[in-house]
């Protein structure tokens, strides 16, 4: 039986985690599936199109699909989790008079649905 190099398998862990699966983890310090049931309880998919959120269907907010992959959130930030935590507990701080109301949400509360959101890729 043939052996794979250190170095080949050290190459294909990393590999096997990409696609569009969620399965990365992104460090959050939040709960996915807190975030899930947070999303759906505050009413997110009013505005938003959230995919794996029941009825979120919304037309007013950019659809989320695939914003865990995404370069940049809120038009202006990076997508780093700090940033995504930042927007998703305050967004009237980061862009004052936007579209995105304050929900309200605590900063674990924020973690959980920033969590989830990574989930999108």
């Amino acid at each position: 039986m043939r052996r794979l190099s250190p170095m080949l398998l050290a190459l294909a862990f990393p590999l096997a985690a990409c696609g569009n699966s969620g399965a990365t983890p992104v460090a959050t310090g939040g709960n996915a599936h807190r975030g899930a049931k947070l999303i759906a309880s505050i009413g997110c998919g009013s505005c938003h199109s959230i995919p794996g959120i029941a009825d979120a269907v919304g037309k007013v907010g950019p659809p989320l699909d695939n914003i865990g992959a995404r370069t940049i959130i809120a038009g202006k930030l990076p997508n780093t989790p700090e940033n995504m935590i930042a927007w998703v507990e305050s967004p009237q701080s980061i862009v004052p008079g936007n579209a995105m109301p304050n929900m309200g949400l605590t900063e674990a509360q924020a973690r959980d649905v920033a969590a989830y959101l990574y989930t999108l890729r």
